[in-house]
């Protein structure tokens, strides 16, 4: 009788162990999803019309491409680089200059001044030992902003800019990420400016009324609410972090988003189009999108056309091999 006392309490403590641990999990699950609600960035979800280069037999829109490309060049890259990219890449087959006439890209005339309007450091010391700049040449790599990390930290208030080379990759949502997060910044007369007293100091705050702000859709709240924007930081609600402790409504109801060191870049009229198309901030940011969707993957038409010329390879195998085998095995019973 004892003897079976003891193997049932013993049972009971190991199932209030499992319990416990059990329970754990299921606490740590409901305080990551909160996190989660508290935290994030906005659904991304690109332009209305989508992107043309979607789907099986998508393609890149050249002319968008060229245009992004002269965005990169006049907004982007003065911060951010494209090391993976050489310029002779934009003349190579699927490329945005890509020219029948020339088909070694270092040939392409319209390349070459293209690459020459960039100056990079000479790989070899001139008579007195010193490193030159000359004019880029197709075969050089894009012209890098800064000359390393530290002093593209110095230049950005600690922050590097990323590299676009890969981007769209890069993030989740790829070309819907790039074309939100450019267009999704509030509009500056959205922003108040405050004093507050703190340990006697007087501080100067930006602060952003949400409940103003549409983009936000759904998670924009009924009643005034501000949001304290960082110095030096701008408020997105497509870039990725948690705006909680600058909040000053609800933190349960948090505005999406975060906060990045890039201030807005796409102004209406900023970039002057040399095919005469509107540079409104929302064309612009389509065009740079697709041009850093390109970048990303410059063999995208070419694979797809490889990949549908093999499935029909395949198709018509399949169809062959299948009246193959009733020819040959038509007279055994089965």
């Amino acid at each position: 009788m004892q003897c079976r006392l003891s193997k049932m309490q013993a049972g009971e403590r190991k199932n209030m162990k499992t319990f416990r641990i059990l329970a754990a999990g299921l606490m740590g699950l409901a305080f990551a999803g909160l996190a989660h609600a508290a935290g994030g960035s906005k659904h991304p979800h690109g332009p209305e019309e989508g992107w043309p280069f979607e789907g099986v037999t998508g393609q890149f829109d050249k002319a968008s491409v060229q245009r992004g490309y002269q965005v990169y060049k006049q907004v982007c890259s003065s911060c951010h680089g494209m090391k993976l990219m050489s310029y002779r890449n934009l003349g190579e087959p699927g490329g945005p200059f890509y020219d029948p006439a020339y088909p070694n890209p270092n040939d392409n005339p319209f390349v070459k001044a293209l690459a020459a309007e960039n100056e990079v450091m000479n790989a070899t010391p001139n008579d007195t030992g010193e490193y030159d700049y000359r004019p880029a040449m197709p075969a050089d790599r894009f012209r890098a902003p800064f000359p390393n990390d530290a002093a593209a930290r110095a230049a950005n208030g600690g922050a590097l800019p990323p590299d676009l080379s890969v981007m769209v990759k890069a993030r989740h949502y790829g070309a819907d990420y790039i074309f939100d997060l450019m267009t999704g910044y509030p509009d500056p007369t959205l922003f108040e400016d405050r004093e507050v007293q703190e340990n006697g100091e007087t501080l100067y705050q930006k602060v952003l009324d949400v409940s103003k702000f549409e983009k936000l859709g759904d998670y924009r709240p009924e009643h005034t609410s501000y949001l304290v924007q960082p110095a030096g930081q701008y408020y997105n609600p497509y870039m990725a972090g948690d705006t909680t402790p600058n909040y000053e409504g609800d933190p349960r109801h948090a505005p999406p988003g975060g906060f990045l060191a890039m201030a807005p870049q796409l102004t209406d009229g900023r970039v002057e189009y040399t095919d005469g198309t509107e540079a409104t901030a929302e064309q612009m940011a389509y065009d740079v999108a697709q041009f850093l969707a390109w970048a990303s993957e410059p063999k995208l038409e070419a694979r797809k056309r490889t990949g549908l010329a093999t499935m029909a390879f395949l198709l018509i195998l399949t169809t062959l091999l299948w009246f193959s085998y009733k020819q040959i095995w038509r007279k055994v019973e089965h």
